[in-house]
């Protein structure tokens, strides 16, 4: 998995300052002594062995402002009116550009730039060398340069603050990564066990029968339902997700899509389309909604559910400040559709963001069922426990298990007491049989795993039962999965309330 990592030393962050104004020569000599990377990342390891997502408000201001020079000096801020409380259950209505929120933005800069040129003076910086968020900003929360610890520390003061956070920094840790991120090929053949075939001539992926989704099929296929994907965008280069969306049993459905993420690392940049790059956000589109269509593709769970593919990151791991803000944006896109109903996330990261929070809020008070990954990783990570955002109590937080019993997790699958459902998309006896889905072009089926699949498939499922009646709330949607799960009335640590049995859940 590739690693944020867009400008490494406070120099290269200078130049996006105004090089021509050649400001701050060496702006981490005139500061304090910061600590130094294995100093943060020892902090970090320490909270994150708790089992719990690592929070920016628990380090002190020195190793805030570190992180901040250590990545590339940009810190997300959010700000309030002073006299404003409880912002997460009102984000939805807020007008950013009333007068109050507004008066309170721009006090929250001046007082930036005034420290940063108390701090260093004869630079004479002014608002446009430091903001990067502009006017056309919805949340209440701005991108500017923070150089050091003096800043934070004001900042953490303020009541006009909401939150001050690294926007892009990322521990140090060789093999944090998703594996079922970018990347790839799909299988030369598929063993007949790993699916059965129906018509008109498509294969059902084997994992569906433990959740009992063709049960499911004689009731509903998610007709009127729209799923968001937010992920790495779907590729141009699958008909199946393109212009054989509709064919065989899937009809009079639609497909859009578009993109937030911004992949240029200049912050003037605009969001590059809904191409997918990586592979990931096609695989999870194919497990939600892929036709029942022709040429022995595999079929998605709510193969006619609408879908909603929205480009929000470059590949799995929210960490990048692009990332986080292409999610931020794609949450709000979907929070303002009223058609649609659930948003399936198979990404996450194992530091908290406030401005992705932000997003989940919105969209959480616009009644979307959100549904998330609880994390896939390698040996450093899948201790960590459920990664956020499906560590928020806003969020449907799910993970895979294998097949047979008793119930165990995928190999590279996360647990824990945040976990609301599991789905089987591992066999036991060979770890590389995986949930069948798309792949980037033709016909060929591709394999994808851990919490990721569990999570689109998951997703679908919530399509299906929600077709059933499109006037159901999210509470109602949520306990018809929840009463026909395998564990239900009890819930446990790890696996929350088991595998929804969607067939009962749709009938019921």
């Amino acid at each position: 998995m590739k690693r944020k990592h867009i400008l490494l030393t406070l120099s290269i962050g200078i130049l996006l300052v105004g090089c021509s104004k050649e400001k701050l020569n060496d702006l981490s000599q005139e500061s304090s002594p910061i600590p130094n990377k294995a100093a943060i990342d020892a902090f970090i390891k320490i909270h994150l062995e708790s089992g719990e997502v690592f929070r920016w408000e628990t380090a002190g201001p020195d190793l805030l402002a570190g992180a901040l020079i250590h990545s590339d000096s940009v810190a997300f801020v959010g700000y309030k009116p002073a006299n404003e409380t409880n912002i997460k259950d009102k984000i939805h209505e807020i007008d950013v550009k009333s007068p109050e929120w507004m008066a309170a933005r721009q006090k929250v800069i001046n007082r930036i730039v005034e420290k940063t040129n108390e701090l260093y003076p004869g630079q004479n910086f002014s608002q446009a060398d430091l903001l990067l968020s502009d006017e056309t900003e919805t949340f209440p929360s701005i991108d500017i340069k923070i150089f050091n610890e003096a800043v934070v520390d004001m900042l953490r003061k303020m009541p006009e603050v909401r939150y001050v956070e690294p926007g892009s920094y990322s521990m140090d840790e060789v093999g944090y990564r998703s594996d079922s991120g970018c990347g790839g090929s799909a299988p030369s053949s598929i063993p007949a066990a790993d699916y059965t075939p129906t018509a008109p001539d498509a294969k059902i992926s084997w994992h569906l029968d433990y959740m009992n989704v063709p049960a499911a099929w004689s009731i509903t296929s998610g007709d009127g339902v729209t799923v968001c994907l937010i992920d790495t965008g779907v590729s141009p280069n699958q008909d199946k997700l393109g212009s054989s969306f509709n064919s065989g049993q899937s009809q009079g459905r639609f497909l859009d899509k578009t993109g937030t993420y911004v992949s240029s690392w200049w912050w003037w940049a605009s969001p590059d389309g809904p191409n997918d790059q990586c592979g990931h956000g096609t695989s999870m589109a194919g497990l939600i909604a892929a036709p029942r269509g022709y040429n022995g593709t595999s079929i998605g769970v709510a193969y006619n559910a609408d879908l909603l593919a929205i480009r929000g990151t470059g590949d799995v791991i929210i960490n990048g400040s692009s990332e986080k803000t292409g999610v931020k944006n794609g949450l709000k896109i979907a929070g303002d559709r009223s058609d649609v109903k659930v948003i399936s996330m198979s990404l996450g990261d194992i530091f908290w963001s406030s401005k992705v929070a932000d997003g989940i809020y919105y969209a959480y008070n616009k009644g979307k069922m959100i549904i998330a990954a609880a994390g896939t990783s390698t040996s450093f990570t899948n201790w960590v426990g459920v990664i956020f955002p499906a560590s928020m109590s806003e969020t449907v937080a799910v993970t895979g298990v294998k097949d047979g019993s008793p119930m165990q997790e995928c190999d590279v699958c996360h647990t824990g007491s945040a976990v609301d459902f599991v789905a089987v998309m591992q066999r036991r006896n060979d770890n590389s049989r995986t949930a069948l889905t798309l792949s980037m072009s033709g016909n060929q089926v591709d394999r994808v795993g851990g919490s990721s699949a569990a999570t689109a498939t998951t997703a679908g499922i919530a399509a299906l039962i929600w077709s059933t009646n499109l006037s159901q709330t999210r509470t109602q949607v949520f306990n018809r999965m929840k009463t026909s799960a395998s564990f239900y009335p009890n819930k446990s640590n790890s696996f929350g309330w088991g595998i929804i049995n969607a067939g009962q859940a749709v009938a019921n």
